[in-house]
């Protein structure tokens, strides 16, 4: 797990240190930023209509201890959730730059490849298409905490565990597009390092929950990641 946390790492730093990439970065920054303002009111109503459906009623002595619970529970559901949103619509609307990244990655790595030529609808459309399936993982997920929709604890950790695999999948589709990876070899990869992948993915959820950080998290692993696989090809 730590591998992949210090893989994101890096991949921000390199992000942040290299002109190349800043400049790219730059020409996304605007529609991330507009795009997490967006989720960010929907996150914060979220929490309000979840913290109204838990918040218990009376005045027992632990009434305040339940009420704290509840709003903790329902303000890490809710950003969970607008985790999952930004990444899925942040990659498919920037898709061509994160595919610009990926390339000049690979290039300061040593390998010349070269660019995506498709326009800017067809890349986004595909990154939503490789979105589905793993997005049905995720509501399967969503299904079971539903189950335990009156145990806060546990309905947020399976929710919080199921996200964190989506992100896996959402977070190496640049990578993955590039190499030709179909939604099994994807799977398979992520399967055979799986504490790699869920530190990287884990980091990245946690990082998202930081104001500016967040703005770079989705760019930063894709270099990082493009960076990590260049190293091993």
């Amino acid at each position: 797990m730590m591998n992949g946390a210090m893989t994101l790492m890096r991949g921000m730093s390199l992000l942040l240190a290299r002109a190349e990439l800043r400049a790219v970065l730059w020409r996304m920054l605007a529609l991330l930023v507009v795009l997490m303002l967006v989720l960010g009111t929907g996150v914060f109503w979220l929490v309000d209509y979840l913290a109204a459906l838990w918040l218990p009623a009376g005045d027992a002595w632990y009434w305040q201890i339940l009420s704290w619970l509840a709003w903790a529970m329902a303000f890490l559901l809710a950003v969970v959730c607008g985790i999952v949103s930004f990444v899925t619509l942040g990659s498919a609307v920037s898709a061509p730059w994160l595919d610009l990244l990926a390339v000049r990655t690979e290039r300061i790595s040593g390998r010349e490849v070269s660019e995506q030529t498709a326009p800017w609808l067809t890349m986004m459309m595909q990154s939503l298409a490789n979105s589905l399936r793993p997005l049905l993982g995720l509501l399967l997920w969503g299904v079971i905490a539903l189950l335990f929709f009156w145990l806060p604890p546990l309905a947020t950790a399976i929710w919080t565990y199921g996200a964190v695999r989506f992100l896996s999948f959402e977070l190496i589709d640049t990578s993955a597009s590039r190499r030709g990876w179909d939604y099994r070899e994807r799977k398979s990869k992520l399967t055979e390092k799986r504490w790699f992948y869920l530190g990287f993915a884990g980091l990245a959820a946690l990082l998202m929950m930081v104001p500016v950080l967040n703005l770079l998290v989705i760019p930063a692993a894709v270099v990082g990641l493009s960076q990590h696989l260049s190293k091993e090809s």
